[in-house]
């Protein structure tokens, strides 16, 4: 897939960036993870299928293909918890734990179009969102993904189809991205809470902008009466590493901070089970949204906290 990125990379406006990109990717895909040889040997197993032609078919990335599930599906288990998503191979439904175009039908009609945009999704995931960036018809749509499985789950869904579109996911952070201002259209979604530095991971996005560059930022809110925001003592619906929950007047305050302007909140949501749910698909580790929240009031989570809400701000550089 380096391969691929690279060729293509080098007829975009990110080609001045391309070999850091390649190179930084190359050697986080060398690291030493016992998981590697399971996961290659699944991909292996996968690109012998027969691929087919990609579209979007709401709710699924769709791959139109005769492929025999029986014989796919022992593969694409190999690659469990299918987070993002959902996919359709064939008659084969990959029913990932969360519903993604339920989040994608919140912000599409609010952002400037796609067509010909350079475009950043940070924190990817597998790339269903990257998927859908570049069907809109981006002129390239990166994801950046530092967990090396999905990276693996990219690549696996990718080695499927027929004339990909220009998305490609690539095993990076954000802090690694080489400082020049090279997207038009940068989302940052599910990946604000996970950071100690709110401020600076907003400056970063802010960085990877050109000047009047749109940033979507979607990410787990707080109603003003709980106060500005909650700084979780230990763990948050059962995540550790979740650092702050910011109402929605606090988030629009560092966004300003972070030097944004024309912010508009254009979505408040509360997470349900019928977004994010526990599947055949996400392995041993059955539990999901239902699970973590006070089984006697599902408006708080199992550690008494307000349940998860994510909000949903558009702005410009």
């Amino acid at each position: 897939m380096l391969k691929d990125f690279k060729k293509y990379c080098q007829l975009t406006h990110l080609s001045s960036i391309c070999p850091q990109l390649v190179d930084l990717s190359s050697k986080a895909l060398r690291v030493n993870n016992g998981n590697i040889p399971k996961w290659a040997s699944a991909i292996n197993a996968i690109s012998h299928h027969q691929p087919g032609y990609v579209s979007f078919k709401p709710p699924y990335i769709a791959i139109d293909t005769d492929i025999i599930i029986d014989e796919l599906t022992p593969s694409l288990k190999k690659l469990i918890p299918w987070r993002k998503g959902p996919y359709q191979i064939g008659k084969l439904t990959l029913d990932s734990e969360w519903c993604g175009d339920m989040k994608w039908n919140r912000l599409k009609d609010h952002i400037k179009p796609l067509q010909g945009k350079t475009v950043l999704d940070v924190g990817s995931g597998n790339g269903y969102f990257t998927y859908l960036m570049a069907l809109q018809g981006a002129n390239i749509a990166l994801g950046i993904e530092p967990f090396l499985l999905f990276n693996y789950q990219f690549q696996a869904i990718r080695s499927l189809m027929k004339h990909p579109p220009n998305a490609f996911v690539l095993p990076l952070k954000l802090e690694q991205m080489p400082a020049e201002s090279s997207f038009d259209t940068v989302f940052s979604m599910g990946v604000l809470y996970h950071q100690k530095d709110h401020i600076q991971h907003l400056q970063q996005l802010k960085a990877m902008l050109k000047t009047g560059g749109e940033l979507i930022l979607e990410t787990l809110i707080i109603d003003p009466v709980h106060g500005e925001q909650i700084i979780p003592k230990e763990r948050y619906a059962r995540m550790r590493n979740v650092w702050c929950l910011p109402s929605t007047n606090t988030l629009h305050t560092w966004l300003q901070n972070a030097g944004f302007k024309h912010i508009r909140l254009i979505d408040v949501t509360k997470t349900t089970p019928a977004e994010q749910r526990a599947t055949d698909w996400i392995g041993d580790n059955t539990q999901s949204i239902k699970d973590f929240l006070d089984p006697n009031d599902n408006n708080l989570t199992i550690e008494g906290l307000p349940a998860p809400k994510r909000a949903i701000f558009i702005c410009q550089q």
